[in-house]
């Protein structure tokens, strides 16, 4: 991996920053990692020891938890630019989600005490690991309340824009990862069906596109601005 949306407001208003990878591999005495996965891999489990930050280079991860009677929500699908695994830095000890590669991804791995050694040391880093944080939980909020106050069809929509990052010019991303409608059900919280209905009826009124991956046109947005 909002708000309910009036005719003024766009669905992404919490664009996050994009951080600065260059200067963070560059950085004097930081110890990292960087990961290659596949399509479907297990980048952490929910129970694991939390003990790493990550950040996406490329790819896509989805963000799920696991309940006990074995019910799977999938609570965020990040992309390149994002962190994740930041729960322990604020003295999570376990992994709360688990978190699975949805494409080829690749991962910057940084352990906790140097990451948080960098943030001690560099400013400029903490302001923006801060703003990125912070935008992060505005998102989640957001998801809420769109979760409560909308129809599944805006929501739907209302997805589809985020994943296509609308309303964030420096990367734009017209053109999303295929997600199988199921995996599109349970971020939208909705059924199979209702969402196979939704995507044939915004790809007959020209909102979305099928052309070796799934396109998402900006006129997409009047089904979220749509009362």
């Amino acid at each position: 991996m909002p708000v309910r949306i009036s005719a003024k407001r766009k669905p992404a208003a919490s664009a996050v920053p994009e951080f600065d990878l260059d200067g963070f591999l560059k950085s004097a005495g930081l110890s990292r990692t960087i990961a290659k996965y596949a399509k479907g891999a297990v980048v952490f489990a929910q129970g694991d020891p939390a003990t790493q930050v990550m950040y996406i280079q490329q790819g896509s991860i989805k963000i799920s938890v696991l309940s006990k009677t074995g019910k799977e929500a999938i609570v965020a699908m990040l992309s390149a630019g994002d962190f994740f695994g930041e729960g322990c830095l604020a003295g999570q000890s376990r992994r709360m989600a688990t978190a699975t590669a949805m494409a080829p991804t690749t991962v910057l791995i940084v352990e906790k005490p140097h990451m948080m050694q960098m943030l001690h040391q560099e400013p400029a880093l903490s302001d923006l690991f801060r703003v990125h944080m912070l935008a992060r939980n505005i998102r989640i909020e957001e998801d809420l309340v769109d979760q409560l106050f909308n129809s599944s069809e805006k929501r739907l929509a209302r997805t589809l824009l985020l994943m296509a990052r609308y309303g964030q010019e420096d990367k734009p991303q017209r053109v999303v990862h295929q997600l199988s409608q199921e995996t599109l059900a349970e971020m939208v919280g909705t059924t199979r069906s209702r969402v196979n209905f939704f995507m044939n009826k915004f790809r007959d009124l020209g909102f979305i596109e099928y052309n070796g991956g799934l396109k998402v046109n900006s006129s997409l947005l009047s089904v979220v601005l749509h009362d």
